[in-house]
């Protein structure tokens, strides 16, 4: 079996291996490395937490063991996609390069360009940088190009699905002819074959596992719940996350949600975070400082659930993730081998559990097309979500069921006791006696006005129009001019 001791790295990189825990190459590392220290440039295909990282960054930092970095020309440079993964490489370079005196600077959005200028003012041999920031340097006239060496582009495919693949051309554009270069993505799309045709070199082509597979580590699952309407389908999604979540109990140690829209991902956080469990956010919108904070905390263990988006799908190098839920099922099937492959890594087993309503079902056919198999089945475990949501009542239901429900509440009330009667004294009868002849005269007039204002609306005006109607806004209609004998007879006062 061959050992990093065998693939001629430079001396002080193997104690930093040593001393980093490591003996054994994965297979991605054990063929690419000899290519890359031969300068032959390298086209590496492999699923995620296989290695990649190191794969490039130990024969880099051996060929560049020699020289001297000028200022504002770096002598290599590693494009990444996302801050998270130029993090990751930057970490990468630290534990390998620690014995050297090998510089570096990290170029990510989030972060003053007044410091980053200090860095690349003095020289770097390793520059790291997503494409953007990097050509905002550019054009800034703070950088040049001209002297990279060796040009590392990671995660190749996920540059493709953000939209970064003109930049990459127009970089690749502003480096000199002669540089080496390593390419690395978990698929290949013809965009990126395009691309490798055009600016590599007879590049040693190494693909360690069938495009878009995920490691044998990995169990896989996926629980499909009823049907429902599309504004229930998350609450439905919630229950059964925290139902699965109750159920795995202390095999559970810390895992990665992945939602597809960052408003998701606040939301999840904050329901989850209601019910008692540890969970945190993290996505594009968010300060760089607090991302950076957060992934720390999960790194540490302080963190038990990291409710991400994509950006956090590649590149995040967390060993010891035990879980990891897709809360959505991805648009993009590649994305899926990516978010899964968070947990797995090293050899470690690991779990993936995605969840799914029958709006998704597009979304899968595409994932088990990719995968060439269909993922086994599960349940949600205690989860008692009841029937779909019943279609909204029409309209001309409402008032009968509010009546209906008025009487059941009517039904329901106790039964009000009757007052005791108690007998009256003489001089309070009369009272009472004359208060209700007065209220009945009172009646009376008001009746005999309203009689005559009724019989006014009625009658039409000299032009033959019939004026019932007008200057009656608000008035309310109900006996019409008919007045009820009884209000019209007149009572005497005895």
């Amino acid at each position: 079996m061959t050992q990093f001791s065998d693939l001629k790295l430079d001396p002080k990189v193997l104690k930093a291996i040593t001393e980093a825990g490591y003996t054994t190459p994965t297979p991605i590392q054990a063929q690419a490395i000899p290519h890359a220290l031969e300068g032959r440039d390298v086209l590496g295909i492999a699923q995620t937490g296989t290695g990649k990282t190191a794969s490039f960054v130990l024969p880099l930092i051996t060929r560049l063991g020699r020289g001297r970095a000028r200022a504002r020309m770096p002598r290599s440079l590693v494009l990444a996609p996302t801050r998270e993964l130029a993090a990751q490489v930057a970490e990468n370079f630290d534990t390998y390069a620690k014995h050297t005196r090998l510089t570096k600077a990290l170029l990510i959005g989030g972060v003053a360009f007044g410091e980053q200028d200090k860095l690349i003012d003095r020289g770097v041999d390793v520059l790291i940088a997503t494409p953007g920031r990097l050509l905002d340097h550019f054009e800034r006239g703070k950088l040049l190009l001209t002297g990279v060496e060796v040009m590392v582009v990671d995660e190749a495919d996920r540059m493709l699905d953000m939209g970064f693949i003109p930049d990459i051309e127009r970089i690749f554009g502003l480096t000199p002819f002669t540089r080496q270069t390593f390419f690395y993505s978990a698929t290949m799309a013809p965009e990126i074959e395009r691309i490798t045709n055009t600016f590599l070199s007879n590049p040693a082509r190494i693909e360690i596992a069938r495009q878009a597979t995920a490691s044998e580590t990995i169990t896989q699952e996926l629980i499909e719940l009823p049907a429902t309407r599309r504004d229930g389908a998350a609450k439905i999604k919630r229950e059964a996350l925290r139902a699965i979540i109750e159920a795995e109990g202390d095999k559970l140690e810390n895992a990665i949600i992945f939602c597809n829209r960052k408003v998701e991902v606040d939301i999840l956080a904050k329901s989850l975070t209601k019910h008692k469990l540890d969970a945190a956010p993290i996505h594009g919108d968010l300060d760089q400082s607090l991302r950076t904070r957060t992934l720390e905390r999960f790194r540490n263990g302080e963190l038990r659930l990291l409710i991400a988006s994509d950006v956090a799908a590649r590149g995040l190098d967390v060993p010891s993730v035990s879980h990891v839920f897709n809360f959505d099922l991805p648009s993009h099937p590649e994305d899926y081998v990516h978010r899964i492959g968070r947990t797995g890594r090293a050899g470690r087993l690991g779990k993936a559990v995605s969840l799914m309503v029958p709006a998704d079902q597009k979304y899968l056919d595409a994932i088990e097309q990719l995968l060439d198999r269909k993922l086994p089945r599960g349940t949600a475990p205690n989860l008692d979500i009841g029937k779909p949501l019943a279609e909204a009542e029409p309209a001309k239901d409402a008032a009968p069921r509010r009546a209906h429900s008025v009487s059941k509440a009517k039904a329901a009330a106790p039964a009000a006791k009757p007052e005791p009667v108690q007998e009256k004294s003489q001089p309070k009868a009369k009272a009472e006696a004359q208060d209700e002849q007065n209220a009945n005269l009172y009646n009376l007039d008001e009746a005999k006005s309203a009689r005559g204002r009724n019989q006014s609306r009625g009658r039409k005006d000299n032009r033959g129009h019939d004026n019932r109607g007008q200057d009656n806004r608000g008035a309310v209609v109900g006996m019409g001019d008919h007045v009820p004998d009884f209000l019209l007879r007149e009572f005497r006062i005895a």
